[in-house]
């Protein structure tokens, strides 16, 4: 416990020396957090302001002081009136409000809107947008003294830095707004200085400045591994770097909205539904470039709600995810802000991976198109992030959020992603979108740990691998839903230094494979084919044998024509040739019970009779099959091989489900050649030249062939 304590009491004096001022207790905020609606960057910059000392009297003074602050002056958009006319009656008011400068080009001065407040055009001395740039770009939370002034005055009450009054330079008396801005003092960063910040990050340690970072978002990292600490500073890459794509999905509670809604005043939350191309990119009547333009990151909450009024509307999102850019009307419009895809997952990750993707959470059109999916730069997953206790919040200090939002805003100007080059070189497996997207990472990654630039190869090499396994979750699932044209997923890197190639894995891929290790029970088999859906999946067979007078029952296919004329087929072929297999079967003394089992949800399939054969059999001689051992191919009522459809796939599917060897028609050896060398290369393949060839080698060759 000391050792925590001292650590965070280190951290504490480093920010002092480094950044003080720009520095707060975060339980504070959630103090007064909880009674007022405020953005946590206004509050937070008051807090910094009057709570910035370990004097419990001086923070509690400052604590009430901020709390009258804002009810006093704090402005909702309801009582808008009713604080104009106590300003009337009082002559003078102070407000906090957002405040936006415009230059009027034909009156030659500038002018001050109020969000809150609802007033427009209330003139505003030069100095002040000159002063605080922020003030014509967006606008910023300012507290500001007004005064009312009965109309006949020919000045606005403004007062210039060496204390003259200005004169107007409107002509007509009836344009003089009676009201004017006597002072104004913002209550965000009104400017950022990037230099200070590169400085000050010298001062600390890798895991110093990480629990910094995830202090200045408001969670607690003492509560955290090291891997869930690297998953929450993934969230922040979308503010940090342009046009990045990002997918979270995990289980409820976990906080994926709460950094774009609360935490960044750059990042908008486009909650629920429906959505317009008009409202996201550009409406052509108005002429104003809608979300992407006005944004650094647009997040979608509950991605299984997103619906596009408009047909064309997730291909203008497709082309914008690729390029940050997109066309409307007559011209291209370019924007740089991310994306982000936050949402549920209902069942838990293993039963996703079995029975669909990692994507099954999107609406289907987003969710099973591989050009969309493919433009994900990364995939968070959600599951390994904790449900948020309150233990898990911070009550020590980190950055105020309006600074942490402004130099991480800052930083998107600059590239990080060539870092890599000097140690590392990506390996061949990496196709341009993978490539894009990993550089991405490194320097989103390298943006957020590792600011002035400064970080040796180990800590390089940390970063890439965890960028390597974002985005080759994402190529994993494009492998299942779109089959090899996207089997390259072995993921590396080569260290230029002695050229050593490192590959990187997915955590969750390597469990709950659906063919298990070893020898199965008699009777059991596993088949790879097309289902009902059209999809490639697996399917189980069990069979029992019981004495009785010769009958065949099926369990598992309900009514599928198919699938029973398959099962037929093969036990008809038994009674015609069980003897040439071996002399101990019996059909007439015995009855047989398979149960079918379609094992990933896509449908029964109708490729049945050869496994159904192997099936009969391997009960019949109480002989199991060979270890992990998956059947391919067909028969016909006669024997008749029939070769493997899409044979590239159908042992891509094998390989994924765990399988080690596979029975293979020799019909299909002419179709080697479409495989790719090192899929061949995964499995021991096992030809057969007929029905009790497969029969034969499927039990490991030790069948007493019948006389």
């Amino acid at each position: 416990m000391e050792q925590i304590e001292s650590s965070s009491e280190i951290i504490k004096e480093k920010l002092r020396a480094n950044f003080d001022g720009k520095i707060v207790r975060k339980d504070l905020t959630k103090k007064i957090k909880e009674g007022a609606n405020v953005p946590v960057y206004v509050l937070e910059f008051l807090l910094g302001q009057y709570c910035s000392s370990d004097d419990p009297e001086i923070v509690e003074n400052g604590v009430q002081t901020v709390k009258r602050i804002l009810a006093d002056n704090f402005v909702r958009p309801d009582e808008a009136q009713k604080i104009l006319s106590k300003l009337r009656k009082k002559g003078s008011h102070t407000v906090i409000d957002m405040i936006t400068v415009r230059l009027d080009i034909k009156k030659d001065c500038f002018f001050a809107e109020f969000s809150n407040l609802g007033l427009t055009n209330v003139p505003i001395a030069d100095e002040y947008p000159e002063k605080f740039d922020r003030l014509l770009c967006g606008g910023i939370w300012c507290i500001v003294q007004l005064d009312y002034e009965m109309e006949g005055d020919a000045n606005f009450g403004i007062v210039d830095s060496d204390g003259f009054e200005l004169k107007s330079k409107q002509k007509k008396q009836k344009d003089i707004s009676p009201i004017s801005i006597r002072k104004l003092t913002p209550i965000q960063m009104p400017h950022i200085d990037i230099e200070e910040l590169k400085t000050g990050r010298g001062a600390f340690t890798k895991e110093e400045w990480m629990d910094v970072m995830l202090r200045s978002i408001g969670m607690e990292p003492d509560s955290l591994n090291d891997r869930e600490k690297w998953l929450l500073l993934t969230r922040m890459i979308p503010l940090v770097e342009n046009n990045f794509n990002l997918c979270e999905l995990g289980p409820r509670s976990t906080g994926k909205s709460h950094l774009y809604k609360e935490i960044s005043p750059n990042s908008i939350l486009v909650s629920g539904g429906q959505t317009t191309v008009a409202n996201l990119f550009y409406n052509m009547g108005r002429k104003t470039v809608g979300l992407v333009g006005l944004w650094d990151c647009v997040a979608f909450d509950e991605v299984a709600g997103i619906r596009f009024k408009d047909k064309d509307g997730i291909q203008i999102m497709k082309d914008y995810m690729a390029s940050g850019s997109f066309a409307r009307g007559k011209e291209e419009k370019a924007a740089s802000a991310s994306m982000v895809f936050v949402g549920n997952i209902n069942q838990s990750v293993d039963v996703l991976l079995k029975t669909s993707s990692l994507f099954d959470p999107f609406p289907p059109e987003m969710g099973t198109d591989t050009a969309f999916l493919d433009r994900m730069h990364c995939y968070l997953p959600g599951w390994e992030i904790p449900k948020f206790r309150p233990e898990h919040f911070t009550n020590d200090y980190g950055f105020i959020s309006d600074y942490l939002a402004e130099f991480i805003r800052e930083l998107r100007k600059e590239q990080y992603g060539d870092a890599l080059d000097k140690y590392f070189r990506l390996g061949k497996n990496l196709n341009q979108r993978d490539t894009i997207a990993v550089r991405k990472m490194v320097g989103g990654y390298l943006k957020l740990m590792y600011p002035d630039g400064k970080f040796s190869k180990e800590e390089l090499e940390e970063v890439l691998r965890i960028s390597l396994e974002m985005r080759r979750r994402v190529k994993e699932q494009l492998k299942k839903l779109g089959g090899m044209e996207f089997y390259d997923v072995n993921f590396s890197y080569i260290d230029l230094e002695d050229m050593s190639e490192h590959y990187v894995s997915v955590p969750e891929q390597g469990g709950g494979k659906l063919i298990p290790e070893g020898v199965c029970n008699p009777g059991q088999i596993y088949t790879v084919s097309h289902g009902k859906s059209g999809m490639i999946s697996v399917f189980r067979l069990e069979s029992q044998m019981l004495p009785g007078n010769g009958k065949f029952e099926r369990t598992g296919i309900g009514t599928d024509r198919g699938a029973k004329e398959a099962s037929n087929t093969a036990f008809n072929f038994l009674k015609a040739n069980g003897s040439r297999i071996s002399g101990s079967i019996s059909t007439t003394m015995k009855d047989y019970i398979i149960n079918y089992q379609d094992l990933q949800g896509t449908g029964m399939t109708s490729t049945l009779a050869l496994p159904t054969l192997i099936a009969l059999c391997s009960i019949a001689l109480g002989r199991p099959t060979l270890g992990s051992l998956v059947v391919l191919g067909e028969i016909s009522i006669s024997g008749t091989m029939i070769k493997v459809d899409e044979l590239a796939n159908a042992l891509q599917v094998c390989l994924d489900s765990g399988a080690k060897r596979v029975l293979i028609p020799a019909t299909s050896m002419v179709d080697f050649a479409t495989v790719p060398p090192d899929l061949m290369s995964a499995f021991q393949l096992i030809p057969y030249q007929s029905a009790e060839d497969a029969v034969f080698k499927a039990l490991g060759g030790g069948v007493s062939h019948g006389k």
